[in-house]
């Protein structure tokens, strides 16, 4: 892989320090003056001097520049690698539906001495790949939508740029992703559900569009009702969920709800409550995510988690891995944990058919 250019003039000036050409309080070439010297953006060159700064060997004076630092080591020789950084991308950075990761990716990557730009997506609506490659040694990328960003990322992988995919798989990229194993977290749900003695279990999405995690949640709904050999099933949106429905519902006969995730679950128990019905004495809800709001709303929300430290770590420790040995990780599917708490209950079935 070719040599971002950020370090072509980091490594010059090195050279160029360490042999006495720019000695000790000598001013060193400027942002701008280095940017038109290597032909580069200003972004680059400031990424040089700010490794240069950050080993000890320049400084800075405000209004003035940059100068020459002298040795501080005991041997009078400074560090000659330079600290490597990382951008992690997020949907959003404070979301209740996206969990909490850097517990797991920043104490990884600082013992490492990684340096991690944490932002949303939309810092790559203005970016080509090759702004990355020279900003960034790696990227941690949450994919939000499967088809979103493809053209860059397709370049980036073009460039074996080392990057790795969180929540979703792409199929049509080579990188690895680390994600929970939704299909079992459907499952797990569904299963809770039956064993507690419903037989019409409901599904909610939250809206008409099925993330690939979505769906595989609902995929082991699926599978736990096939393996329970009850035949009732949905493919019911949350917003659907209207009075009449309910009294649909209620003809039906349906007892319990699997929600696509927390928010969508504590909507759906709003709306039931609103209508006069109590949980879990006439409905059982689960839920997905294990948010913060879930242990907090009443009745407290059963519900699958996932472990966003535990992903957080895998995905920083596959990438520091990558980027020693130049192998491409494997794709890692990490478990989920059912949480059980007071928004379902056991019930009796009076009547043996389904």
């Amino acid at each position: 892989m070719e040599q971002p250019l950020y370090k072509t003039i980091f490594l010059a000036l090195e050279k160029a320090i360490n042999e006495g050409t720019l000695p000790v309080d000598s001013q060193v070439p400027t942002e701008k003056e280095l940017s038109e010297q290597y032909n580069v953006s200003r972004i680059t060159s400031k990424r040089a001097l700010t490794e240069l700064e950050q080993l000890g060997m320049i400084y800075r004076v405000r209004g003035k520049g940059s100068f020459v630092k002298a040795p501080s080591t005991k041997t009078g020789e400074r560090i000659s690698s330079s600290q490597k950084r990382i951008l992690f991308l997020l949907p959003y950075l404070s979301d209740l539906s996206v969990g909490d990761f850097t517990q797991g990716l920043n104490p990884v990557m600082q013992d490492k001495q990684f340096e991690v730009m944490m932002t949303t997506l939309d810092f790559l609506e203005k970016k080509r790949a090759d702004d990355i490659m020279q900003e960034f040694d790696g990227l941690i990328y949450y994919a939000f939508q499967t088809d979103q960003h493809l053209d860059l990322l397709f370049e980036l992988s073009l460039q074996e740029f080392p990057v790795i995919i969180l929540d979703k798989k792409i199929y049509e990229l080579p990188f690895p992703t680390v994600l929970s194993d939704n299909f079992q977290g459907g499952s797990l749900a569904t299963q809770q559900l039956i064993k507690e003695g419903h037989k019409r279990i409901a599904y909610l999405f939250g809206d008409t569009t099925h993330p690939q995690s979505v769906r595989q949640r609902y995929l082991g709904y699926l599978e736990a009702l096939n393996l329970g050999k009850l035949s009732f099933h949905t493919t019911l949106n949350a917003q659907e969920l209207t009075e009449d429905m309910l009294d649909t519902y209620i003809q039906q006969q349906v007892t319990a709800f699997v929600c696509e995730n927390d928010l969508v679950a504590i909507q759906t128990m709003n709306q039931l409550k609103k209508k006069g019905y109590q949980i879990p004495n006439d409905f059982s809800v689960i839920g997905f995510d294990d948010i913060q709001a879930a242990a907090l709303v009443d009745p407290p929300l059963t519900t699958v988690a996932q472990d966003f430290k535990q992903l957080g770590e895998l995905a920083g420790n596959a990438l520091i891995e990558w980027l020693a040995t130049k192998e491409l990780p494997k794709d890692i599917k990490y478990p989920v944990t059912l949480i059980q708490r007071q928004s379902t209950k056991e019930i009796k079935n009076e009547d043996p058919t389904d």
